[in-house]
This record gives C-alpha cells, structure tokens and sequence, in this order.
C-alpha cells in the first residue's frame, strides 16, 4: 500500500489531503482506514511523507525536507547523507543539529537560495535539522564528575558537546567514584538549550585500572562480547569437517597449487588463488572466496546476528568476529591441508593484463600453503625454490600488468602507509610498525580488485537485485577549494573534475616535499564510500562496476552478493536497501571503534612519555598553517596535531596569510604547508581526544670569529645563534617524508 501512496502524493496533479480523502483518492473501502492511517504513520516516520498542520499529508521533497542519515564531524558540523540516491549531501551547521546525535536518522529542511546566474560552481547545499526520526544511540560513555550541586557526565565521543546530567547510580553492582568511566542511559532530550539528561546503568572502573579503556571503546560502540547461545548452537550443528554432501555440484580444485597470502596474525583465510599457463600468451587464474553462504543461510539465527554486526571490528587488542570462531576460523576458512568449500571466479587473461573470458562456479579446494605478506615479499625478490614460489613469482608480474591498466583506466593511487600498534601482555603499546602496500599487498589486491569488479559486472548485466560498493563523485565545490589550496602552493594544477588530471596532480605530488599534504587535503575532499542497490559506479578506482565479493567471513555485504549471484530467492529492493543502509553504519561504527581503540593505547602510550620528562623525538609533515600555529601529520604515530605558536620559543612567529606560512621576526625561519620537521608530545586531552606537538629545538652552529679575535659579547652583536633558530636556508625544506592516515581507507 506504501507504494500506492507514493505514487498518488508524487503525482503532479495532487493537491495535499486528508485522511478521508486519501481513502478515497486510492479507491479503498471505508474498513481500510485504520490501515491506510497505519502506513502514514510510518511513511512519516521515516520522512518519505510529511503531515502537516491542517492534517494533509504532502511528499517531504514538496516542502524541501530531505530524509536522511546525519554524520558530524568532531569539530561538531554535521552532513547529511539521503536516503535518496539522488540528492547530495547537505551541511548542517554546528547550531542548526538541534539535539540530533552522530548517526541519527533525521528530517533536515534545505535552505533554498536563489540561483546565482553565471555561477560557475554550485554553492554547497546546507539545511538544518528540524525532526529527529530515530536514535542511533541511547546510551553513551564518559566520565563522571561531581559539582557542588550535581553529577555529570563529560561523554567520551566529541561529537557530543554537552555534558549529560545524571543522578545518583543504584543499583549498578559497583560504586561509582568521581573520574570513573561510566555507560549512561539517555532519556528524551527535546532542547539544545539545556543539558540532557540519563541515568547511570554501568560503572567500568576508573581509567587507568586494567581494561577500562578498551571495555570504554567496546560499550561506546554497542560491540558484543558473546554471541547468543542459539547462534553458537547453530555453528556448532554444522559440524567441523566438509561432508561428501556437501561436494555435490561442485567443480572439485582439490588437485590445483591453490595458496592464501594473508598478514602473520591473520586467522581467517577468506581468498585464495590458483595461477596456471594454458598457452604462450594467456593464463588461467582461479580466485577462491570462503562460501560462507553454504553453511550461513538466510532465515536463520546465525544470519539474524551476522546481519546484525554487519562486519568485524579489529580492535588494536582483539577481533569481534561477524561470525563465531567455529565458522570464521576454522569451517569457512581456507585454512592449508583440509578441503574448503569456495565460491570461484576463474579467469582466462591475456600475457597484458586484460580479462579474455570469466566464469563462476562453486567449487572444493584444498590448499596447499599458507603464506604472509612478509614471506610472499622476500620470495619476489629472491629467485623461486619451489612450484609455489614459481607461481607467486608469475602472479606478480600478472598483477602488476593488472595494475598497470587499472591506472591508465583513471584508478586513483591514494594508499598511504598504515601503522600497525603491538602490544605488550599488560596491554600497553610495546611498538609500532609500518605496514607498506609493497608488491605482496598489491599481488592479492588486484586479483581481489579483479574478482569484486567480474561479479559486479556479472550481476549488472542480469539485472539481479544486490548489494554494490559505490564511492561517489566528489563534490564540485569541495574539489574547486581544494584546487585553490594546491594553486596557492604554486603547484600546477588542471579541472579536478576529470579523473586523467586527477592523476597528473597525484602523480606530481608524488616528486614534491609538500606532496604528501596535499594528498592528505585531496583525500578529505573525497566522498565516503558506501553500500547501495544502485550500482553508482567507484570513483576513487574509476570502475562504474564494482562491489564487494571477496570477504562473506568478515562482511556481511559479501554474503549477500554471494547470494544473489549463485541465489534465487534475492528478497525485495527495499529489504535491500535497508540491509545497504545498516552495513553502511556498522563498517562506520566499526571504523571508529577502531580508530578509538588505537588512540586510547597510544595516549596511555604519550602520558607516560610526558611523565618520564623524556619525551621521544619524531618526524613530522606539515599539513596546516594558521596565524595561531601549526597542524602536523606523524607518521610514526599514525596521528595529527596542532604545534600551538604559544610552545615555539625560539623566536616571534608571524602569519602571512597570502604565502599560507609562519615567519619567524628575529632569525627569518620559514614554516610553511610540507615542511619536514622533528616534533615532541606537548600535550594529551583525553577527554577532546586530542594530541598538542611542540617543536624540537634544532641546533644552530656557531658563528667563529677570525682567527686571533674573541667574538663580541656585547649585547647589540650575536657571538652565537640562538638553539631553535631557522637555518641558513630558511626557505628550503628537509628531505620529503610520507605522511600516513589512521587505518588507511576502506575501498
């Protein structure tokens, strides 16, 4: 019935309407009123219709409100992402959120300009939020603090500017002291105006106490510990081996060299590949994928959960698996020695790179070796000893030509190194390490690339209802900023709007010291990439066919494309889209949780730096200059901060707004967007989740008088260079580093 009523309200010729006359415009007897007013209510609910105040129900596009999901940044700005495909984004500005939290479904009403003719960019669409239609959240973390008068909870997530009043906590299982961290339950909030209100429902202990910190991150995020015992009943029917039975069908690769390449402490193996000549110029390439959709079927409890989690969520200290561990490390994963069930995608590819013929099949494997990244990378660059290494060796040079092509398609190169954090057995952060995307990476990457690009096309051309990966086209007007930004830097720079001088620009900041910022710029200028029904195309790997295929043990979205290419039943485009929406929010609410899980471990990590009074030196980038200092990215930390002018001591700095730097008055010092410089932990607000830096001092020679002269002390001449000062080149800059973004980007 929603559909009927949509289209009437969508008609050109409807004048908004009542109730009753709605009943009568849609020919339905008087009986189905009370369902007819049911499903209003629910189109209002989800902000499809909107009723206004004499009681007619109009489309909400009709009075310029758009539904949607709103997403605020940590500097409070919020933007919405329609529900319609269709519509772009809008800003919400910090003061028009209302009371709507991050992720909140809301109703924003567009503020409409008139049209500036001759405009030659669209100013960026902005709205404000005027319904909220539902929660994402009701319950948050932070701290607790105790004024004269009242308690309160200062939250742990940024994004939410007020501090929550609470009363006393009864019944919780523990006493909750000033400072502890606490889960509190939020009660209706209705004004921006005054402070909400909740109710204390968990005391986790004070910070600093073993485990806090990560059970703050996990209750932060609603991630579950356990999974429901039906769930594990499920997965435990199922059985540990591959029965006869379920080979029925099947294309059997027991016999094929098939291998894994996975990180060293990877334990679910969900690809796995096979390459074999079949002539002088073309290969044959199997890639394998984990059927998970053989033992996880739709309707049951272990898909109700799997659905539910959306994807697994790495932690810096643990995995919380879609999957339970029966299924996720050991039945479905392609583990060597044993047979695996898999979904195959088998290509036939020229000597050049380019796919000749591809087929899909479910099949059986038994792979023969499981390898890392590390082990793959020094068998590349050694001459092969064995069958597998000849093979490995042959995949690489196939990948690259792979890779070569899907560049001078328009592919993006926007991988920046990522910063893997050990820990010790107390949970504190015992090193670091780069992770670079070296040939061993990019070897499975694009036979991965290859397989989501094949099934997409596949799916596409059927016209078979799924689930695909989009990544949308930038927004104009962000992209004409960023341009300026770059052109400021007298950094040539052609129309971003087309992809070939996208590439050019990435290409040229490749060779330049202040390249990796303004990669960083051009990176936060991109759209988020997302799932959807409508197959919208990738524009950061400039594929309009693309989807998600090649992970079903840790994505949900996989699974559903499994389904609906060896599947049936595909269920409806609405269930679709709705199952689109949520896995969209949970890859979001896992990143984050990410994200935090490493800051809480390397804030404990600089605390202690600070403590010591021996605080470690590291290289830093340059990525903003302000008249009130400085933002640098570390790569060594995988972090950003601000190096506030008030902690530079070695001179008077002054910006220069028109060149974008800081001039030191005294000694002529430059600091400018790309610097190289060495910074120190100034600073650690872990309730803002922020990290101050604070500048090295670098040492300055001395200046040597003539031979046989004593150097002038008196006070209007310099024997000696003040330590800090800039060089004698004050406009030159180190050699070039590589900046890094947190948990790099998910494609």
């Amino acid at each position: 019935m929603q559909d009927k009523i949509l289209k009437l309200l969508g008609r050109a010729d409807y004048a908004p309407s009542n109730l009753p006359e709605l009943l009568q415009r849609l020919g339905l007897p008087p009986k189905a009123q009370h369902q007819l007013q049911e499903e209003l209510r629910e189109l209002t609910r989800s902000g499809r219709i909107t009723r206004t105040k004499g009681g007619r129900y109009i489309p909400s596009r009709d009075a310029d409100l758009v539904p949607g999901r709103l997403r605020v940044n940590r500097q409070g700005t919020g933007y919405l992402q329609p529900d319609d495909a269709g519509v772009k984004e809008i800003m919400v500005p910090e003061s028009a959120t209302g009371t709507a939290f991050h992720e909140d479904r809301v109703l924003v009403r567009k503020d409409v300009k008139p049209t500036r003719p001759g405009a030659k960019v669209e100013e960026r669409c902005t709205g404000a939020v005027v319904r909220i239609l539902e929660r994402k959240r009701t319950r948050m973390v932070g701290t607790l603090q105790r004024s004269r008068q009242f308690l309160y909870v200062i939250p742990d997530d940024p994004r939410i500017p007020h501090d929550v009043y609470v009363t006393e906590p009864r019944d919780v299982g523990r006493p909750a002291r000033e400072g502890d961290k606490v889960v509190v339950e939020l009660r209706e909030w209705n004004s921006r105006h005054t402070n909400p209100e909740g109710e204390i429902i968990e005391v986790l202990g004070a910070p600093g106490e073993e485990g806090v910190d990560m059970l703050s991150v996990l209750r932060q995020y609603q991630l579950p510990l356990h999974f429901p015992k039906d769930v594990l009943q499920e997965a435990r029917s199922i059985g540990p081996d591959v029965s006869p039975g379920d080979l029925a069908g099947r294309n059997d690769c027991r016999k094929h060299l098939v291998v894994t390449i996975d990180p060293d402490d990877a334990k679910d193996f969900d690809d796995a590949i096979c390459l074999q000549r079949v002539s002088a110029d073309q290969w044959k390439l199997w890639v394998h994928i984990a059927d998970v959709s053989h033992y996880v079927k739709p309707g049951t409890a272990l898909d109700a959960e799997a659905r539910r989690r959306g994807n697994s969520t790495y932690l810096v200290d643990r995995v919380i698996p879609m999957l339970p561990e029966a299924l996720s490390n050991e039945l479905c994963s392609l583990k060597p020695n044993v047979d695996r069930l898999t979904k195959c995608v088998e290509f036939l590819v020229s000597d050049g790179g380019r796919v000749l013929h591809t087929k899909f099949y479910p099949a059986v494997i038994h792979s023969r070796q499981r390898f890392t990244y590390k082990e793959v990378f020094g068998i590349l660059n050694r001459k092969p000893g064995t069958p597998a290494e000849e093979m490995l060796h042959h995949a690489n040079k196939l990948a690259q030509h792979i890779r070569r092509l899907r560049f001078k398609n328009g592919s993006l190169a926007l991988d920046f190194p990522e910063t893997k954090i050990r820990l010790d057995e107390q949970g504190r952060v015992l090193r670091l390490e780069k992770v670079e995307n070296d040939i061993s990476h990019q070897l499975i990457e694009e036979c991965m690339l290859l397989a989501n690009e094949a099934v997409a096309a596949h799916l596409m051309r059927r016209n078979l209802k799924a689930v695909y990966r989009v990544h949308e086209q930038p927004d104009e007007r962000r992209l004409q900023e960023y341009r300026e930004e770059v052109l400021a830097h007298h950094v040539p720079c052609g129309n971003l709007s087309k992809p070939a001088e996208v590439q050019k620009l990435m290409h040229r900041l490749d060779s330049l010291p202040i390249g990796p910022a303004l990669k960083i710029g051009f990176l936060k200028s991109l759209m988020r990439a997302r799932y959807a029904v409508e197959p919208l195309g990738h524009y950061g790997l400039a594929k309009k066919e693309y989807t998600h295929f090649t992970s079903p043990i840790r994505r949900y979205a996989d699974l559903v494309v499994h389904r609906a290419l060896f599947g049936k039943n595909h269920g409806s485009t609405h269930a679709l889209r709705e199952t689109a929406e949520h896995i969209s929010a949970t890859e979001r609410n896992s990143a984050d949780a990410e994200r935090d899980s490493k800051d809480v471990k390397m804030y404990a990590f600089l605390k202690a730096q600070l403590e010591s009074a021996q605080p470690e030196s590291y290289p830093a980038l340059v990525t903003d200059v302000r008249n009130f200092g400085f933002f640098v990215d570390v790569p060594g930390l995988a972090m950003s901060g601000l190096v506030h002018l008030s902690s530079v001591e070695d001179d008077f700095y002054v910006f220069d707004a028109a060149r974008g730097q800081l001039t030191g008055r005294r000694f002529r010092r430059v600091i400018r967007l790309g610097d190289n410089l060495k910074v120190q932990i100034a600073k650690v607000d872990t309730f803002k989740k922020q990290v101050d830096f604070k500048l090295v001092p670098e040492p300055r020679p001395q200046r040597h008088a003539p031979r046989g002269k004593r150097p002038s002390a008196s006070p209007g001449r310099r024997g000696k260079v003040a330590p800090g000062a800039a060089p004698a080149n004050p406009g030159s800059s180190s050699k070039r580093g590589r900046g890094t973004r947190r948990g790099g980007r998910r494609r």
